[in-house]
């Protein structure tokens, strides 16, 4: 069955339909990641969008239980070049088109993805629509132009968790852990070194310190971190626990960080979405993986004790911050990887430290 993927300016991209049948309509961006798309699928950070998959053959080791990273796929639509029907029994696990059918997420096939790419990268991300109705397209097109950008909806809200979880690991310390579409990984990493609460984006920080916690981390998550409902939750949160206990962000947590403590952000061309983006930390160049479209505004930092002291080689946007003279540092980069690299999996280590020495 015939399938369109419908750009905002007007370009069609026709394809097959595989996955579940339905329209979908988001942001379309991109990931150079040759494996992990399960785990890209099911990243909160992608809610709102439509994910388009650089490497030409994507599904071809299936799904399996082992790779999830929240419990259902977080895209609006998949895009590929070609998905395999038949892939390898390694993990016998359910082929990408079922896996996309149990969730009710509509995949397109056959797209010729390196000039959809090429599109994005010359143009800037664009709003986009998989439909099934060819004769719909100019109607299709006109909603997009007028349709606000998914980053303008309380995305971070959609996919934080609603109540406070608590994780016994038998650890010395607990930190907090401020979810704003955290992947889960980073529980998992957390857990290897403390005891972790897991708190709703909104919550307030003296619900937070009501509970005596050592530290927290502010999690990845999707959408604009200037958001209002940013703006007055976990940027003012991070803002009153800045000189109380250690601070830990990743990724979002990076943005809304800066923006807690007086910087600004801004919406970056087509954002760095992969598992090979190049940072350079300390004199040492690490493989890093990466899935956002914010970043901080290094001119924004005048005056508001944070320090630039992480960037990517290829474009030079910031990839962390610290804060002067307090124990508060970030990565814009994903040091739990899953998919990628584990290079810079250390952070986590620091940040064990930073805990242990603010406890002496």
């Amino acid at each position: 069955m015939s399938s369109y993927l419908v750009l905002e300016d007007g370009t069609v991209y026709e394809g097959d339909a595989f996955g579940y049948r339905a329209e979908a309509s988001g942001e379309v961006v991109f990931s150079t990641g040759m494996s992990g798309y399960q785990e890209s699928l099911t990243d909160p950070s992608y809610r709102g969008q439509i994910l388009v998959m650089t490497f030409p053959t994507i599904g071809n080791y299936g799904t399996t239980d082992d790779f999830y990273q929240s419990d259902a796929v977080q895209v609006r639509a998949l895009v590929v070049r070609e998905y395999t029907k038949e892939p390898s029994d390694s993990y016998h696990g359910k082929t990408i088109d079922e896996f996309l059918k149990d969730y009710k997420v509509p995949g397109i096939s056959g797209v010729d993805t390196r000039d959809l790419v090429i599109k994005i990268r010359e143009h800037g991300t664009l709003k986009g629509a998989i439909i099934y109705d060819e004769a719909a397209i100019p109607e299709t097109v006109a909603r997009l132009k007028k349709m606000p950008a998914p980053s303008e909806a309380d995305l971070v809200g959609e996919v934080s968790c609603k109540q406070i979880q608590r994780f016994d690991n038998g650890k010395e310390y607990t930190v907090a852990l401020l979810d704003c579409g955290e992947k889960l990984r980073i529980l998992q990493d957390l857990s290897m070194f403390f005891n972790v609460v897991m708190y709703p984006y909104d919550t307030p920080s003296d619900v937070i310190m009501e509970d005596k916690v050592s530290g927290m981390l502010v999690s990845n998550g999707p959408g604009d971190p200037s958001h209002p409902n940013m703006v007055k939750g976990p940027a003012r949160t991070i803002n009153d626990l800045s000189t109380a206990i250690p601070i830990m962000g990743i990724c979002l947590g990076n943005q809304v960080t800066a923006v807690g403590l007086g910087a600004k952000t801004y919406k970056m061309k087509f954002g760095h979405r992969g598992c090979n983006q190049p940072v350079m930390y300390d004199g040492k160049v690490y493989i890093t993986s990466q899935n956002h479209g914010f970043a901080v505004d290094e001119d924004s930092l005048k005056g508001t004790g944070l320090i630039a002291d992480q960037f990517n080689i290829n474009d030079h946007t910031i990839e962390g911050l610290r804060l002067e003279n307090l124990p508060v540092f970030t990565a814009q980069y994903h040091p739990e990887a899953n998919p990628g690299p584990h290079d810079t999996s250390f952070l986590f280590t620091r940040f064990r430290d930073a805990v242990k020495e603010a406890k002496r």
